[in-house]
């Protein structure tokens, strides 16, 4: 399912069709529409669309090009419509030096006097910016001081403005010009980390391929979801389920995802025993947020599953490429249940069973597990995450203290020596010494990864 957080439902290329521009949302799989209001009458008319249909939601702004329209009472309207339960953020608000169709002072002064609202009413915003992105920022820096939140739609900016608004801890969407031949996005929409994305449209214009310069609409989010998608190496339906949780976190659109066992990402299926761990590591977010890819995947002691429970939450395994013991904690720290799991995938012709370890089963379980895993596990993945020992553990905090990094490289060589796919990794921490930690590898026989610490999963 998919949420559309960036629509203009009142223009008039949409709103005379709007019964059926909504079914066809909806059987595209368009859950939830924000539509954006962008001066006063669009402001109202996107409130009683909003609450005129189930499932859009509205928000109420103040458009760059419409700068030199707003007057004294701007606050006292928009602080009056944002009443409405319907109204879940201030916006599209910005600066245009593209078109300039309205004086640039007036442009920043009326940005302003919305942000320092959105901040006293703690309302999310919906930043529009083209070819102004110095003054944007310092704007929302200014009177944001670091309290608000919010998204540039219909980004356009090159990859030093996306950090600056990634270190303001705001979303990005893009439109469907990123499905066209000619785009220039493509490097932009890879570096954005999927966690930090949202969908939209922007209809009725930029219509995505293939249905380029004719009217666009909700139902063609699908399109973007794919591209962005083929772009991350991840599945539509990842895409779906990300972006999803992001407009919840944002907007409070949609639903909070449901605690998950079993979870797929891509064509992988993975498997949460629990969310304890020996180790507390620097980069981990398991204790702040325990969301993988749009699941959640944290599990209280109380809430650890049993072995009919995992069962029944795997379905049919054999859909996927593999099946793997993940989550947000250490899976050898179950390791009967894990083996007795593992037998089950096996015994229903399951190809591939893959181990995400921290490479400490040894001294979690207090013997060498290697042989058990003969036969039933065909790839294991061990965190390495540097390549000596007081490095090691002033990252990780094993509770083991010193005896960790010994145990997880003789793990690493009983491995190498038994299975078929041994692969060490490290996080993308800073200060990680990544090619001290790949000659380890190297000299143990196995595979090597680097994974990008700020993308889980």
């Amino acid at each position: 399912m998919y949420i559309d957080t960036h629509a203009h439902l009142d223009f008039p290329e949409l709103r005379p069709h709007l019964d059926s521009v909504l079914s066809n949302a909806r059987l595209a799989g368009v859950q939830n529409i924000l539509t954006v209001g962008i001066d006063h009458d669009t402001n109202l008319n996107a409130i009683d669309i909003a609450q005129s249909h189930d499932g859009v939601y509205a928000s109420v702004g103040w458009h760059p090009h419409e700068a030199d329209k707003a007057g004294a009472d701007l606050e006292s309207h928009l602080r009056e419509s944002s009443q409405n339960p319907k109204v879940v953020a201030l916006g599209e608000v910005g600066l245009d030096y593209y078109r300039d169709r309205s004086d640039r002072q007036k442009q920043r002064e009326v940005f302003a006097r919305v942000i320092s609202l959105a901040r006293q009413l703690d309302r999310p915003v919906i930043v529009h910016c083209r070819e102004a992105f110095p003054d944007t920022l310092d704007i929302l820096k200014k009177e944001g001081k670091g309290e608000l939140r919010g998204v540039f739609h219909c980004f356009s900016g090159a990859k030093g403005h996306l950090q600056q608004v990634l270190d303001l801890d705001f979303f990005v969407s893009f439109t469907g010009n990123i499905t066209y031949k000619n785009t220039s996005l493509l490097p932009i929409v890879q570096a954005t980390p999927v966690e930090r994305l949202l969908l939209e449209t922007d209809c009725p214009f930029m219509a995505p391929h293939p249905h380029r310069g004719k009217r666009n609409e909700p139902a063609f989010i699908p399109l973007l979801a794919a591209r962005i998608a083929e772009i991350k190496k991840l599945s539509p339906e990842d895409i779906g389920r990300i972006t999803g949780y992001n407009a919840y976190k944002l907007f409070g659109i949609g639903e909070a995802p449901q605690r998950s066992v079993v979870y797929p990402i891509r064509n992988s299926l993975y498997v949460a025993l629990t969310s304890r761990c020996s180790n507390h590591c620097r980069f981990c977010p398991r204790a702040v947020q325990p969301i993988v890819k749009g699941h959640y995947v944290g599990i209280g002691e109380d809430q650890e599953p049993t072995f009919d429970e995992v069962i029944a939450a795997l379905g049919d395994p054999l859909k996927y490429d593999e099946v793997v013991f993940c989550g947000f904690g250490e899976p050898t720290m179950r390791w009967d249940l894990l083996l007795q799991v593992a037998r089950w995938l096996k015994s229903k012709g399951v190809q591939k069973v893959r181990l995400d370890t921290n490479g400490q089963g040894n001294l979690i379980n207090q013997r060498d597990i290697v042989p058990e895993m003969v036969g039933l596990i065909d790839a294991v993945s061990i965190s390495l995450n540097e390549h000596r020992s007081d490095l090691y553990q002033a990252l990780v905090n094993s509770d083991f203290g010193e005896e960790a990094f010994q145990a997880v490289l003789d793990f690493s060589r009983k491995c190498v020596q038994a299975l078929p796919e041994v692969t060490l990794t490290v996080v993308s921490y800073p200060g990680v010494h990544i090619e001290a930690a790949r000659a380890t590898a190297d000299t143990i026989g196995a595979k090597f990864r680097v994974r990008e610490y700020s993308n889980v999963g």
